[in-house]
């Protein structure tokens, strides 16, 4: 423990992390493996699960959120119960926010600011977030992290690399080891506000030019470890867009593809979390001539940095799908990280592949799911690589790959949402036009430089 940080994975709070977390869900754990025993597994035990976990605040109902959207990882009653889970955490009540406030700021906090909302606007599974206003009268959000969150990720991770190791006994096709090094690894980074804050402002550079995409100030004058400030952002939940007029659903969903595609493209960086809640659409004009122009970016703390070699693996597997050249499409995969691969195990790869670059690969103006039923999208080719690994795997997933395929699985949902029709394939290209690996390093490097972020390994 340190001296400096009382909160720092304390032994006591990951132990009463440990017995809270096994009270709430090992009662369901014990039915979820009698069910299994005698084939009984449905959807009041997946019902179950979600309940326990929604419970609790902390970093395992975000675990189970990122288990969900694993593409066949779970069996689909549980995925879906788990999708449910939206990290609204009951609230923490004014008492504990000026408790909080105080050792992040100070004695007399309040007064760096004209104004501090004590009732948060909004809750999150690793803190929650109030209203406030600068002295220069700047309206601001102050994401202010709950107590012995270190712990709660410590005991919660531990309790995950049990399920993983249950997980690989009873499904030997897949190896998850790097799948849970990588939840682990960003997990503990969504800790770290200073870090966040760097994020923030990666992104702010990198999408300064796109007008569409609105990134918040970043406030490192009030902004501590574990409070982070930004500039407040107006804006209306995406969902209250999916009946809105085709070309208002258009320029959404363009705004989101720019929103990740770009920052990919030009810095290495992808925003891992495609939940609902961290984007907003933001509208300008007056009275009836008001109309939504694009998406505010709200939440940093899920960013992953690539290698630019990775990037160009996503690139040569694009390239190598689309005009069939089977060589550009394995080196993409060893690229990434594959290892031990065969002729059969590519076609299982490539199955997967073909899903989430589907859109990208056909020129035309389409939907995502191109007539495919929304709950059924992705349905049938999980099942086939599931099957096809059951008779061929194991296999592997590289630690790099995760938050990539879980940040495309994301996106497409948002526009199966938005039934949003374009030209995928013109806009990726536009995003990849001649794109090298040497320009990107430079641009990377250049990018997270000015923000004090390190080169990624």
């Amino acid at each position: 423990m340190s001296e400096t940080d009382p909160e720092a994975n304390r032994f006591s709070a990951r132990a009463s992390r440990y017995a809270r977390v096994g009270a709430n869900v090992g009662g369901v754990a014990a039915r979820m493996a009698g069910a299994r025993l005698f084939g009984k597994e449905g959807t009041t035990n997946a019902a179950a699960l979600a309940q326990a976990l929604g419970g609790l605040k902390g970093p395992i109902m975000k675990v189970a959120q990122l288990l969900a959207t694993v593409p066949d990882l779970l069996p689909p009653e549980y995925a879906a119960e788990l999708q449910k889970l939206q990290a609204d955490a009951p609230p923490m009540g004014a008492a504990f926010v000026k408790r909080r406030m105080q050792a992040e700021l100070g004695v007399g906090w309040q007064a760096r600011f004209e104004s501090f909302d004590l009732k948060p606007a909004a809750a999150a599974s690793l803190g929650q977030v109030h209203r406030a206003t600068a002295l220069d009268g700047t309206a601001l959000a102050c994401k202010l992290q709950y107590p012995d969150m270190q712990s709660a990720v410590e005991a919660d991770l531990k309790q995950l690399e049990v399920a993983f190791a249950l997980h690989r006994r009873m499904n030997s096709w897949l190896d998850t080891r790097e799948i849970a090094k990588e939840i682990g690894a960003r997990v503990r980074e969504e800790l770290d506000y200073a870090r966040e804050a760097k994020h923030g402002a990666l992104y702010g550079t990198v999408l300064k030019d796109i007008a569409a995409v609105r990134v918040p100030a970043i406030h490192a004058d009030l902004s501590t470890k574990r409070l982070l400030t930004l500039g407040w952002l107006d804006g209306e939940r995406i969902l209250n867009f999916t009946e809105s007029p085709v070309e208002i659903r258009n320029r959404i969903a363009q705004a989101m593809f720019k929103a990740w595609w770009h920052p990919f493209s030009r810095a290495a960086v992808i925003h891992g979390d495609p939940h609902l809640g961290n984007y907003t659409v933001f509208s300008e004009g007056e009275g009836a001539e008001r109309e939504p122009q694009g998406i505010n970016l709200l939440d940093y703390g899920c960013v992953r940095i690539f290698h630019p070699r990775f990037v160009g693996g996503v690139v040569d597997l694009y390239r190598g799908l689309l005009t069939q050249d089977m060589a550009r499409t394995v080196h993409a995969y060893e690229v990434w990280g594959f290892k031990d691969l065969d002729k059969e195990k590519i076609e299982i790869l490539n199955i997967w592949a073909r899903f989430i670059y589907g859109p990208l690969l056909e020129d035309r103006t389409r939907t995502v799911a191109d007539g495919v039923k929304p709950g059924e999208y992705g349905r049938r080719q999980a099942f086939e690589v599931h099957q096809a690994l059951k008779a061929k795997g194991p296999v592997t997933v590289p630690q790099e790959f995760v938050f990539m395929d879980r940040a495309a699985v994301g996106l497409g949902a948002v526009f199966l949402h938005l039934k949003s029709e374009l030209n995928y394939h013109r806009l990726f290209e536009a995003e990849i036009e001649r794109f090298s690996l040497d320009a990107l390093a430079e641009r990377q490097a250049e990018a997270l430089g000015a923000v004090g972020l390190p080169l990624p390994a």
